[in-house]
């Protein structure tokens, strides 16, 4: 299956009322089922929020102790509401499966952000208000480039799990900073209500600047490149590098999120969840390079097992750290508790395979007369950060007892591992049969290991093998798309123009009577007082926003001095506008309503709803946007192992090798 575009004409490829939407709402896909399920549980917590900050308003207001009575009986039922709510919406982050490949059974499953929801907002109206009284212009004239904007953002709200949804998000984070900068006075509230709602809690955060809007798609940013890092195929090399590369753009994207968006009020985009999911992703990026590492299969060699031994040991190293960071108060009681689970399990898992490696490379190679002496020695002293009993490097290789020894004390760790890594998983509420297959095939490869090396005659050993130095070649690293970004410092919210201006010029020998500069708009400098233009009413300073009957709002300098140059002794009429002199004042603090956060929970938020509404049909046509104006358009081995998989085909799946295939695989619906 393939996602989606809904076109507003015939055709995407041959009409040219054709507009770019989002996906389908209605596909009956399991990310779209996931994400309708959570806008639904969504409306369902801002109602039972409403019916509490009701009932506590009518508890501090009566002083009737019967009403009290009842008011707190129905408060227990609203809250009690509200954690089964809250309970079904952790149920849905925890919905890790959906988000994965259709091919993928062989791995461990990654995780996924879900997309913040959002409430429709109507520019139409206050856009035009606020273009008659700031710019004095026919707000009508601008309805179908206002009903573009609206139609971005309405695509936004279900973006295709691709590149292309991507892009979507971004073009209109693009054009955010533009339409802040002409609509959005720092001194002006035009009644405009951003609504969008806590990823992890459900919880509305409303606001009236564009920061939460701007803040809330980079976030949805973030979450699609997990969605596609998710959804990649791990069998292939190919998959592994694109799911490498959307993890890492989602730590990047989080990472600008939490540097420029420091005070943002909703509890997912918090600087302590922020760190927690950015090392999250990174996490998830360096398991992608191990497997990369290991997809051709490990080849046999004491070198190369005990480099994939460090390797493992930093993917464990790296969850360690995530999992710390998510059983931390308060993320703890936000973060699904199946994701620190799977922190937890991979963090032994990826432990008992680094000493599954190590011990594979003691038990199953001994130092011969054609080996490189030395540079085992250098390997083995780099894995380790202290020697058993302060035995040497050399000893231990020379040795086939302390080899024997140290070896089966690795795979020894490696089982408890294992065995610590299915407990954790059989305490999680949610199932998932690929994790469960392979952490079965991991305890049952190091169980043989241990068989294999058994002698009966042998007295039970109890030494215990050292740590493993963490160690990596290909560190993950946080990587940030570019973006257009940039609003334009003349036509904006921030300065107040006068009304157009007709002004009449007539040239004397050719002679206008002053210069002008700029790139768009252009400015009269320069101006000659005795000049018909002064005479007229011309200014110095003044922007020249039409010539004739061609609007030059953003012509350049060449441009608007094309027009002139042929102006003949009848003159021709051009219109100009003013800055107004203000005086400054204290900016309005822009109101934040956030459900559940001490003293700035308000009612507003929740006054506003969507039912009701006349649902307007909108024509679009396929042409640049009046809020685009100014924006730049852009070897030979005697074995090799594997990583266990899930794989039912093979009778030992932990011995399965991968075979690197470029699979065909469609795209799903949102």
């Amino acid at each position: 299956m393939t996602d989606t575009l809904l076109p507003n004409g015939k055709d995407s490829r041959g009409d040219s009322n054709y507009f770019r939407k989002g996906c389908n709402p209605f596909a009956q896909t399991g990310r779209s089922k996931v994400q309708n399920q959570r806008a639904s549980l969504n409306q369902e917590i801002i109602k039972e929020m409403r019916m509490r900050a009701g009932a506590e308003n009518l508890l501090k207001a009566t002083s009737n102790n019967k009403v009290k009575e009842m008011v707190l009986l129905e408060l227990s039922y609203v809250n009690a509401n509200l954690q089964l709510l809250m309970g079904q919406l952790e149920g849905l982050n925890s919905s890790v499966d959906v988000y994965q490949s259709s091919q993928e059974t062989a791995n461990i499953p990654l995780i996924a952000l879900g997309l913040k929801e959002t409430k429709e907002v109507d520019f139409s109206t206050p856009f035009k208000d606020f273009i008659l009284e700031h710019y004095s212009e026919d707000g009508n004239s601008y309805e179908e480039k206002i009903a573009d904007l609206m139609d971005l953002r309405q695509a936004c709200r279900t973006p295709s799990r691709s590149e292309a949804g991507v892009e979507l998000l971004a073009k209109y984070f693009s054009h955010l900073p533009l339409v802040e900068s002409r609509f959005f006075s720092p001194n002006h509230q035009i009644g405009i209500f951003f609504t969008w709602y806590d990823s992890f809690t459900g919880v509305p955060v409303c606001q009236q600047n564009l920061s939460l809007e701007k803040a809330s798609i980079l976030f949805n940013m973030a979450a699609l490149y997990s969605q596609m890092g998710s959804r990649s195929n791990r069998q292939a090399a190919v998959g592994l590098v694109e799911a490498i590369s959307s993890f890492q753009k989602a730590a990047g994207i989080l990472n600008q999120l939490k540097e420029t968006f420091t005070h943002t009020p909703s509890y997912d985009m918090s600087p302590a969840m922020l760190s927690m999911l950015i090392r999250l992703m990174l996490a998830q990026a360096q398991e992608c390079l191990f497997e990369k590492t290991a997809l051709p299969g490990v080849r046999n060699q004491f070198n190369t097992l005990m480099k994939m031994a460090q390797e493992a040991a930093k993917v464990s190293e790296i969850y360690d750290q995530v999992h710390q960071s998510m059983i931390q108060t308060p993320i703890k009681d936000n973060v699904p508790s199946l994701w620190a689970t799977i922190s937890q399990v991979k963090t032994n898992h990826y432990r008992s395979m680094a000493h599954y490696f190590v011990a594979s490379a003691l038990l199953d190679h001994q130092l011969g007369p054609n080996d490189d002496e030395d540079q085992q020695e250098k390997t083995l002293s780099q894995v380790y950060d202290r020697l058993p009993d302060g035995r040497s490097p050399l000893d231990i290789l020379k040795n086939r007892d302390e080899r024997q020894r140290i070896g089966k004390a690795h795979i020894r760790r490696a089982i408890l591992g294992h065995e610590e890594a299915l407990r954790i998983y059989g305490m999680c509420q949610h199932k998932m049969d690929a994790m469960q297959d392979i952490l079965k095939a991991s305890h049952q490869r190091s169980l043989k290991k241990h068989s294999d090396n058994e002698s009966e005659e042998e007295f039970t050993d109890y030494t215990d093998a050292p740590d493993i130095i963490s160690k990596t070649e290909h560190k993950a690293e946080m990587e940030v798309p570019a973006t257009t970004k940039g609003p334009l410092s003349v036509f904006s919210a921030k300065q107040r123009w006068t009304a157009p201006r007709t002004i009449r010029l007539c040239p004397e020998d050719r002679d206008l009577g002053f210069t002008l500069k700029g790139e768009s708009p252009v400015q009269v400098v320069s101006l000659d007082p005795l000049c018909p233009a002064a005479a007229d009413g011309l200014k110095e300073g003044d922007y020249i926003v039409s010539v004739g009957d061609t609007e030059c709002k953003w012509m350049s300098v060449s441009e608007v001095m094309r027009l002139l140059k042929d102006v003949n002794q009848q003159g021709i009429d051009i219109q100009v506008v003013s800055i107004m002199d203000s005086s400054p004042s204290m900016p309005t603090k822009s109101a934040t309503f956030c459900g559940n956060l001490p003293k700035t929970y308000s009612m507003i938020c929740l006054a506003y709803d969507d039912n009701g509404k006349n649902t307007k049909s909108r024509k679009v046509s396929k042409k640049s946007s009046f809020l685009s104006w100014g924006l730049k358009n852009k070897l030979k081995s005697a074995s090799t192992l594997s990583l266990p998989t899930a794989d039912p085909s093979d009778g030992l799946p932990w011995n399965k090798t991968f075979t690197s295939t470029n699979a065909n695989r469609d795209s799903a619906l949102y």
